[in-house]
């Protein structure tokens, strides 16, 4: 392929490549430069297709410049073409290197010249860029029928030096065009401004900017366009066909401009200050609207730049041709020279309408912050604001959203509008995070001009088009925060709002967001003091409640805090398997019970959510079961709140309250807060007043059992006292061994008889605590004995370990242990304690015997002695028994313990562990009972070490029970 049409020589093939390279070199007209460079070709090269076009950066374009066909219609190459990313056209521009291509008929990335190829049969062709150093100035395309892209090196030399050659003339023809021109746009440019500042009229001015842009670019028209922004279009002020245009065409019809819908991408770009420009081959646009608004326009080619004044976009200077023009740079940055001087000039002539704006502007905002110091109620103080900003913004509808967190969703807290305009009752959906980000970020109002296209706030679009919602400006009123309060300012048409309006929309919904702080304060105060007053007489209610009628009067009270038609309680008493109602509130037919229904405590849907989890739980009625709605007729649309009554989240329940009310209502955190704090004051009151009652009653039956055993002390001992004056009376019998044994008994008889005397006079109603010594030795021996019986019933033994005196054995009955060993003391230091000796050996006893009974029959109960220190010593009791673990965690609790409230502890043998615990405590010991990681037992006494027992001194027995 590209072959020479016919041989030559060598020496005639330089000297035409030396004529040709002459030619280029001494011509100044480009378009006689690509007619020599594609003669050449044609003569020199067996082409059937060749194209060249020059490439212009500004635009992305290669504009077609001539060229050869089979059939010699060349019209064809004289096209522009737009460079798009993929296309074989571009990479070559872009990577300025030749690319070859096989079969131009079958090649996708070249869409341009595939209809070209079909038709005249063009397979094989190369594309060659025309460069200057890095830069593209141009494309030849040279094609062939023959199939490949091969060129011999020889040939491809030459016609890379005719290019190369090219491309530095083109270089050089172009910078000096560019040089030649920019000063004459330049001079235009200040030619304008002078006329435009001799000029006072307004519409003058219009008139010589479109005369000098007319003038200088020479298109079929040239208009200025002016934006409309209550009706959302422009209107023609200014034409080059038409001299002058008065403002009544604001009321001609659409004809007589375009709207913001039709100008489409255009419209974006000229409102960010981008110049536009459209023709039938290229378009600074990316979208396919182009083509609809030129053909809307009735031109092939546009050119635009817009007219901006303080960031607003006030209109657009538009160079139309009904002809295919390609437009230059110098078209461009003169387009954009004149409308940046009108922008300029533009409100000079409305001075004075500006100064009235502003200080109607400055009267409007002294009015709103005024209302922050107002003390009356929200719509009261919000009615004449809105009505301002309504007028001022010419809106239709002033909305303020406030954000409602336990629904997610935005409410109408205030809401005013032009009249014949109906209130709104809708609940807007929570925003998504690109549009919480765009509000809170904002520092001036959102706008959205048409609703029906605009991305933003998408998630609301449905519901403000279905109530005539076609525009917007939004507003964060309290700014750099989540969105919780916005301003929307509404409108049934597509419009805009100029920069300085939305710039005081803002200012005015800070104002407004301080409006509604102070409003909220306010309630939030309200609140306070009615809650504070709430909580100071509600005892009081309840204190001067009858009897059996206080949990009515507390669902009453319960009732008005969260204004809600039913209130009940589902009590039941411990151990209970069915709940019964205690009604409370009804004051609306809707909500209804059946009364006497027993109800399941354990399969109620209820009472089971109330009592797993430790607070209130809210809940729609259409969730209820058929087995609920057997006695509780209530709405579906209806909503419930169920709360279990116990005091701590440990703590036995006694009951369940049930609110109900209808869907709409909405409940308040803080009136949630209050009410569930009443709940459960509720149960603590119950609860206290069981405990009370339960005080009274084993008040009156201990001071009956005190007074009881009291008086049998008191005749045991004076029976007693009876029986040894009698033996007294009698003598001492002869017998020395009788003699002896009878003095005995005796001393044991008077020995009890002045214990008992003791506990009479020093013990009649409270503990006496006595000083004494005993060593641990006797103690356990006394303590062991005790339980003998129930040891021996239980086959099982016990093991003391850990003695102070080595030579003293402490044997349990042979029949208590399985074994039948003596248990010895394996310590060689003796150990005793002090204090009220009867109270420890009763604590020791108890101690016994509660780890017998809990022993499994054949168990070891073991025994272990140790001196922790110079002041104390350690008896641990260990044993392989079950122990209930809650009898354990409360045991193990420091403070004060509610006894009559705990089911482990006001019965045996929680209640005997304990009273030993408090006793050992009282007398400077400590008791511990906790399990082991082996599962067993451990009973840990701590007592005091008898004085001088670190020395080693033998203590001995006080009393005559251990001789």
């Amino acid at each position: 392929m590209g072959q020479p049409n016919k041989p030559l020589s060598a020496e005639q093939q330089i000297l035409l490549l030396f004529q040709v390279l002459q030619k280029l070199r001494e011509e100044d007209n480009v378009d006689v430069l690509i007619k020599t460079t594609i003669t050449y070709l044609q003569e020199q090269f067996d082409y059937q297709l060749i194209w060249i076009a020059v490439y212009n950066q500004a635009n992305k374009t290669l504009y077609g410049k001539g060229g050869i066909t089979p059939d010699g219609d060349t019209s064809y190459l004289q096209r522009a073409v737009v460079l798009n990313p993929g296309n074989l056209l571009e990479s070559a521009v872009t990577e300025l290197r030749p690319v070859g291509i096989a079969n131009l008929q079958q090649e996708s990335r070249a869409p341009e010249w595939q209809e070209v190829a079909i038709k005249y049969k063009i397979q094989g062709a190369i594309i060659l860029p025309i460069r200057y150093k890095d830069r593209c100035l141009g494309l030849v395309l040279i094609a062939s029928r023959r199939w490949g892209y091969l060129l011999s090196g020889e040939a491809r030399a030459r016609l890379l030096i005719v290019l190369g050659e090219l491309g530095v003339i083109l270089n050089y023809k172009d910078n000096t065009w560019q040089q030649q021109q920019s000063p004459n746009t330049t001079e235009q440019l200040l030619k304008l401004l002078e006329n435009l500042r001799s000029l006072s009229n307004f519409n003058k001015k219009l008139e010589t900017a479109v005369n000098a842009t007319h003038k200088f670019i020479s298109p079929s028209r040239t208009n200025i366009y002016w934006f409309e922004r209550e009706k959302h279009y422009f209107w023609c002020r200014m034409s080059s066909q038409l001299v002058s245009m008065s403002s009544s065409l604001r009321t001609q019809p659409a004809s007589a401009g375009i709207t913001v819908q039709e100008l489409g991408d255009a419209y974006l770009s000229l409102v960010v200050n981008e110049v536009v420009w459209i023709s039938e081959s290229s378009s600074s646009l990316k979208s396919n609207l182009p083509d609809k608004l030129l053909q809307r326009l009735g031109v092939r080619s546009l050119l635009a730049a817009p007219i901006i004044w303080q960031k607003d976009l006030l209109g657009f200077v538009a160079v139309e041709n009904t002809k295919a023009q390609v437009w230059t740079q110098a078209d461009k940055n003169f387009v954009q020279g004149a409308a940046g001087l009108l922008s300029l000039v533009t409100r000079t002539d409305d001075i004075e309408n500006s100064t009235r704006q502003i200080q109607q502007d400055h009267q409007l905002t002294k009015q709103i912050t005024q209302a922050i110091y107002q003390e009356q109620d929200l719509p009261e103080i919000l009615y004449p604001c809105a009505k301002i900003i309504i007028e001022r913004l010419a809106a239709t509808q002033f909305l303020l959203l406030q954000y409602q967190p336990n629904q997610n969703t935005y409410q109408v807290l205030y809401q005013s509008a032009v009249k014949n305009r109906r209130t709104w009752k809708l609940n807007l959906t929570a925003l998504p995070e690109v549009d919480l980000q765009m509000l809170h970020n904002a520092t001036q109002a959102l706008e959205i001009e048409n609703l029906d296209a605009d991305l933003p706030w998408f998630s609301w679009r449905s519901q403000l088009l279905e109530n005539g919602v076609r525009s917007l400006l939004i507003c964060n009123c309290i700014p750099s925060h989540t969105p919780q309060i916005l301003l929307v300012i509404t409108h049934e048409t597509h419009r805009s709002w100029t920069t300085q309006e939305k710039e005081l929309l803002w200012f005015l919904s800070q104002q407004i967001g301080i409006i509604i702080r102070n409003w909220q304060l306010r309630i939030i105060k309200q609140q306070q003091e009615k809650i504070s007053q709430t909580f100071k007489q509600y005892p009081s209610i309840l204190m001067q409640a009858e009897s059996g009628t206080i949990e009515t009067t507390a669902l009453k009270y319960i009732a008005t805090v969260l204004e809600c038609p039913l209130a009940i309680i589902l009590s039941w008493s411990p151990g209970q398997e069915w709940a019964t109602i205690i009604p409370g509130v009804m004051t609306d037919n809707q909500f209804e019970i059946v009364a006497n229904t027993p109800i399941s405590i354990e399969r109620d849907v209820l009472i089971e959510l109330a009592l797993a989890h430790n607070s209130y739980v809210i809940f729609k009625a259409y969730d209820l079961p058929a087995a609920t709605r057997q006695w509780l007729t209530i709405s579906d649309r209806g909503q419930i709140l169920v709360m279990a009554l116990r005091t701590t989240a440990d703590s036995q329940p006694i009951g369940i309250v049930l609110l109900a009310d209808y869907a709409e209502k909405t409940w308040s955190d803080i009136n949630l807060s209050v009410a569930a704090t009443l709940v459960s004051q509720l149960a603590w009151w119950q609860n206290q007043q069981q405990i009370i009652q339960s005080l009274e009653s084993s008040s009156e039956g201990l001071r009956e059992l005190n007074w009881y055993k009291h008086r049998r002390l008191e005749e045991v001992r004076r029976m007693l006292t009876q029986t040894l004056t009698k033996i007294h009376d009698l003598g001492i019998p002869g017998n020395e061994l009788t003699q002896m044994r009878y003095k005995l008994l005796l001393r044991q008889l008077d020995y009890i008889t002045n214990s008992m005397t003791g506990v009479i006079k020093q013990e009649q109603w409270q503990l006496h605590i006595s000083w004494e010594t005993m060593s641990i030795s006797s103690l356990l021996k006394r303590a062991i004995e005790r339980v003998d019986t129930l040891v021996k019933q239980q086959q099982m033994w016990i093991g003391v370990h850990g003695l102070t005196q080595p030579t003293e054995q402490v044997t349990a009955a042979k029949s208590s242990s399985l074994s039948g060993e003596p248990i010895t003391a394996s310590n060689s230091s003796p150990l005793a304690t002090s204090g009220d000796i009867v109270k420890i050996e009763f604590v020791v006893h108890e101690l016994l015997l509660a780890a017998c009974k809990r022993s499994p029959i054949g168990e070891r109960i073991d025994i272990w002695c140790n001196q922790l220190d110079e002041r104390s010593l350690e008896l641990s009791i260990t044993d392989h028994g079950f122990i209930d673990p809650h009898l354990l965690a409360e045991l193990s609790q420091n403070g004060n313990k509610n006894i009559l409230g705990s089911l482990n502890l006001n019965q045996p043998p929680g209640l005997h562990l304990l009273i030993c615990k408090n006793l050992i405590q009282q007398l400077g010991g400590e008791l511990q009972i906790y399990q082991l990681p082996d599962h067993r037992v451990v009973s840990r006494l701590v007592l005091p070490l008898a004085p001088g027992n670190s020395e080693g001194n033998t203590v001995g027995n006080t009393s005559p029970l251990s001789q």
